[in-house]
């Protein structure tokens, strides 16, 4: 009995002991390690900002998603860079870019010569391994990681997914020409005849899930749909051709590219649900930057896919967290993709690096009831230029940076120095320059993107482009809906820009 009692008297006083070097807080359940939490990550290519059903669309077909959306927290207010591989690369590295030099897709020297006045800043197209990818972080966590999909920046062995610390790898080339096996891509080995490339990437994260199940996984999924090449399912396609075009949204193949990744979100997210993982899961959806235009349409949104107009870089966003995330909640907060690296690494109970800046911040308290992220603002630099039909020149975008801080946004572009302001809380559609009517707001807001620019060294293009010439350089941008769809095929540079 005095045996008994005195080991029971040593527990008690180790209890006491743990929960007193803990500052008190803790409980005896909150000294027994909890399991870490699995993270799903779906990166969707191209998807424009109202191109789902939760979204408002009336056209695409999305039940999947807008389920997800549901039993999560929306985000309105997300935003990426204007294409594929800055976004991919902030993503990964979580800085912003003009720290890893990737500013655009291949050549920032894009569209027709006589139109651009100035010699953009080269472009980097490999992400360097000396950043610390998110990957490599939540190795030190104990996670299992793989890349599903689409890879933007580099090959391996020099700076693919295993070069960035991931440890599975299917795919991983920049871009595919054919959504139907087969694929003729360089990483990817070819499926069975007429194999659909969304539902193969499906295949292979779902087989991941199950193979690492018993440990803390990271599952990036970034899907080559809904890009370039437009190639659906002929029996979508033909569903989609019997529906009526709405909000400027009709296209019935790029319809049923998005219900082929709607579908595979659904059954990715079932088997969760049968290997009863899904309350132990945290899944992250969202987009590379906005839509394309002219195959869809992001209004009320200004622009599209290449331009750092909102119609270019606000993007769906969807976080559910069961435990954490409050089911059908809504965050207005501006959300930037280099945050999602802290954000995970806080997830995981991984460290940060300290030898690379961290250039986002953890969202983790906006689950927690806080309304803002209480930081000056979030930024984009793009001194390059981007072919497109968006304007009489032949070009989308010119050399600009641009800041939002609160609900207002500044965009300077460096070919004429002129600044355009708005508040796109009450100017969604970002039609209102108030930079005139509102002189000291405007001061202010160049002052905070001018500072950034200095913190990350960001390099200005300021050397002029002898093959100018003034009398083709229009600037006036088209009417979104003058602008006719053309024939798009291939991964490359498309006559619509489609990188």
């Amino acid at each position: 009995m005095k045996k008994r009692y005195a080991t029971l008297l040593l527990k008690s006083f180790g209890t006491c002991l743990g929960i007193l070097f803990l500052g008190g807080r803790a409980t005896l359940a909150e000294t027994v390690p909890a399991k870490k939490t699995n993270i799903v990550f779906i990166l969707i290519d191209d998807l424009g900002w109202r191109d789902l059903g939760y979204m408002g669309s009336q056209y695409y077909e999305t039940p999947n998603i807008d389920r997800l959306a549901s039993q999560g927290m929306v985000f309105t207010s997300a935003y990426a860079c204007p294409n594929c591989a800055p976004s991919r690369a902030c993503l990964i590295s979580g800085v912003y870019t003009p720290r890893h030099g990737i500013y655009t897709v291949a050549s920032s020297v894009r569209g027709p010569a006589a139109s651009r006045k100035l010699e953009p800043i080269p472009n980097t197209e490999v992400l360097s391994t000396r950043w610390i990818s998110i990957a490599k972080t939540l190795h030190t966590a104990g996670y299992v990681s793989a890349s599903i999909g689409k890879w933007h920046g580099g090959d391996d062995p020099v700076a693919g997914p295993l070069a960035h610390g991931f440890d599975v790898k299917v795919g991983g080339d920049a871009g595919t020409d054919n959504y139907f096996s087969p694929y003729k891509l360089p990483l990817l080995a070819d499926g069975a005849p007429s194999e659909y490339l969304t539902d193969r990437l499906t295949d292979e994260a779902i087989k991941f899930v199950e193979q690492n199940q018993s440990k803390p996984f990271f599952l990036y999924l970034p899907h080559y749909a809904v890009h370039t090449p437009i190639q659906g399912k002929k029996e979508l396609t033909a569903k989609y051709e019997k529906k009526t075009p709405s909000n400027g949204q009709g296209n019935a193949t790029y319809a049923a590219m998005i219900e082929s990744v709607d579908e595979g979100i659904g059954r990715l997210l079932k088997r969760l649900d049968e290997l009863k993982l899904t309350d132990n899961t945290i899944v992250i959806f969202t987009s590379d930057n906005g839509g394309l235009v002219p195959i869809t349409s992001n209004q009320p949104l200004r622009g599209g896919k290449g331009q750092l107009y909102e119609g270019g870089i606000r993007v769906p966003m969807i976080v559910r967290w069961p435990g954490v995330v409050q089911p059908g909640t809504k965050s207005d907060e501006p959300i930037i993709n280099v945050d999602f690296y802290p954000t995970l690494a806080e997830v995981a109970g991984a460290a940060l690096p300290t030898t690379q800046p961290v250039d986002g911040l953890s969202f983790i308290p906006l689950f927690k009831g806080e309304k803002n992220l209480k930081r000056s603002g979030i930024f984009w630099h793009f001194p390059c230029y981007i072919q497109g039909k968006y304007d009489a020149s032949g070009l989308r975008m010119r050399p600009a940076s641009a800041v939002r801080a609160g609900d207002w946004k500044l965009l300077e572009f460096y070919e004429d120095g002129h600044r355009e302001l708005y508040n796109v809380k009450e100017d969604i559609g970002e039609m209102n320059d108030l930079s005139k009517s509102a002189p000291e707001k405007e001061k202010e807001m160049h002052l905070l993107l001018d500072n950034w620019r200095k913190l990350v060294n960001a390099p200005i293009p300021t050397k002029l482009n002898p093959a100018y010439d003034p009398a083709k350089a229009v600037s006036k941008p088209a009417d979104p809906k003058t602008i006719k769809p053309t024939p798009i095929a291939g991964k490359g540079v498309e006559s619509v820009g489609g990188d």
